[in-house]
């Protein structure tokens, strides 16, 4: 799914490993090293970010004693912790939590002054599903608790999610929004995500290990060691970047347990912990906000990270924004001059953003605009719409909340028009592909030709049942539901066999390769 924010570099024993989880050694074991380098990028990007919300360590703290345990210990508290995911002890643990506990405790420390913020809305979340709260120290390891988390590879937020997973799990990404940022939606698709990946493992163990490198890379590792189905049995048989990413999250989840045992104390956070969320209608920026109410612009972006540009466009869909608890009565009652301050600066289409140096996207005013609706029709794509409501193609796509170009049969389409113009546009919808085609003054084209200028139409397959496997999409299907349905296929090779790249958008009725026959 990602590339691991913590690899283990493992050189392998000629002793097997399995069955000796609690007394095992691993020669030159590096992956501590891995992560404290990755620590020290994911915090020194927490300081720069939120540089004017999290106190500067005092540096006296830097004379407390580094505190270290026996292996007894450790094993004895790590048994002592109620918790449905097994939580082993072994030299390789070991390894992991000293690093959080030692090397790089300063890191550690703002981690923990973030989860007084994440960690009880996680919990919420993840009882609503039914997981396991200790889960949510998953978060430690994949993002250092940061929702501005972006890995090499393109995982993003919270929960580090690649483009085409956090598609099919219902996150909505585009230039306006990254839902991989928003900790509340980010964290009910990861709690989805984990929950499909127990119901395949029945073990959480490999499900940990499987949201990592996902199914594919875990089934091969099980296959490859007899069909063992324990982390440990197939320890070496993963992934070597997968390899330390069971052990991070038990280390995690004991240093999170045991900190005051190690002298560490949680940084001090300057930004309001207690924040609320309420719904708006209509398109509003985060700077607004911040201007009328006298609320800290760092501090509505920290809590309110998935609108990338500062832009809530509520007006297509209610939006929500978080906001200080206190201060929810207050932009209640202010709503209106919130929306006024400034209005032409931030809604102009002619100014692109604040910043001179930025290229963002700012979609018109509709106020006052009559709205139609446009039944989407075999042929159709949203160039072709747009000219036929005299409507700029970006607008189109941020109205209906559009990544892309992608469009479906019988989606229906928002379109605002001036009120003056409403009945002329308001047949559109009705019309042949010819008739709307000579009201914009263009001879009708080839159905060939419509298909090759429409960039969401979906590329026929040729069949060749002697080659591949086919699975046809029903209602409700993802891709990453159809890989499951395989064993050993997942959904990057679902999309790379069919030419879908990036994009997990499927239509019923579609027919997929899954895979070669063997």
């Amino acid at each position: 799914m990602k590339n691991i924010y913590f690899l283990c570099v493992v050189s392998v024993l000629l002793t097997p490993l399995y069955g000796q989880t609690d007394t095992l050694q691993v020669v030159n074991d590096g992956s501590e090293q891995i992560i404290t380098a990755r620590l020290d990028s994911l915090a020194a990007e927490l300081l720069r970010q939120h540089r004017m919300l999290i106190t500067p360590v005092d540096q006296k703290d830097d004379t407390v004693a580094v505190v270290e345990f026996s292996d007894s210990v450790y094993r004895k508290r790590l048994k002592d912790i109620h918790s449905v995911v097994a939580l082993p002890y072994n030299s390789i643990v070991r390894n992991h939590i000293h690093v959080y506990t030692g090397k790089k405790r300063k890191n550690f420390e703002v981690m923990l002054g973030l989860r007084e913020h994440y960690f009880p809305m996680i919990e919420d979340v993840f009882a609503s599903y039914g997981l396991p709260d200790e889960l949510k120290y998953l978060a430690v390891i994949e993002s250092a608790l940061n929702p501005n988390a972006v890995s090499r590879a393109g995982a993003t937020g919270l929960w580090q999610f690649m483009y085409s997973t956090g598609r099919a799990y219902g996150l909505v990404i585009n230039s306006v929004i990254d839902e991989r940022r928003d900790p509340v939606q980010s964290t009910h698709a990861a709690a989805r995500f984990l929950t499909d990946l127990h119901k395949i493992y029945g073990d959480w163990g490999l499900a940990i290990a499987a949201y990592n490198c996902g199914p594919g890379n875990v089934n091969k590792a099980i296959r490859r060691s007899g069909n063992r189905r324990d982390y440990w049995e197939i320890y070496y048989r993963l992934p070597r970047e997968t390899r330390g990413y069971l052990p991070a999250y038990i280390a995690a989840t004991y240093a999170m347990s045991y900190y005051n045992e190690h002298n560490i104390k949680p940084f001090p956070m300057t930004m309001d912990l207690l924040s609320d969320t309420v719904m708006i209608g209509h398109d509003m920026h985060i700077d607004q906000i911040s201007a009328v109410l006298g609320i800290s612009r760092e501090e509505l972006r920290a809590i309110n990270p998935q609108y990338r540009t500062g832009l809530i466009p509520g007006a297509s869909k209610p939006m929500s924004v978080a906001l200080p608890f206190d201060r929810l009565g207050d932009f209640i009652d202010m709503q209106d001059s919130i929306m006024a301050y400034r209005a032409d600066h931030y809604f102009n289409s002619a100014i692109q953003s604040a910043s001179p140096t930025a290229s963002v996207y700012i979609p018109p005013d509709i106020k006052g605009k009559s709205k139609l609706i446009y039944t989407v029709k075999s042929g159709d794509n949203l160039g072709f719409i747009a000219s036929w409501y005299n409507v700029g193609l970006s607008d189109l796509r941020y109205w209906n909340n559009i990544y892309r170009n992608t469009i479906r049969v019988g989606q229906k389409i928002n379109v605002f028009v001036d009120p003056g113009k409403e009945d002329y546009y308001a047949v559109v919808t009705n019309l042949s592909f010819d008739e709307k085609q000579r009201r914009i003054g263009k001879s009708s084209a080839s159905a060939s030709e419509v298909a090759s200028s429409s960039s969401l139409q979906i590329a026929s397959l040729t069949p060749d049942d002697s080659v591949y496997e086919y699975y046809t999409v029903r209602n409700g299907d993802t891709v990453w539901d159809i890989a499951k349905k395989f064993n050993g296929v997942s959904t990057t090779d679902i999309l790379s066999l069919n030419g879908l790249g990036t994009s997990s958008k499927i239509q019923v009725g579609q027919r997929l390769k899954v895979r070669r026959k063997s």
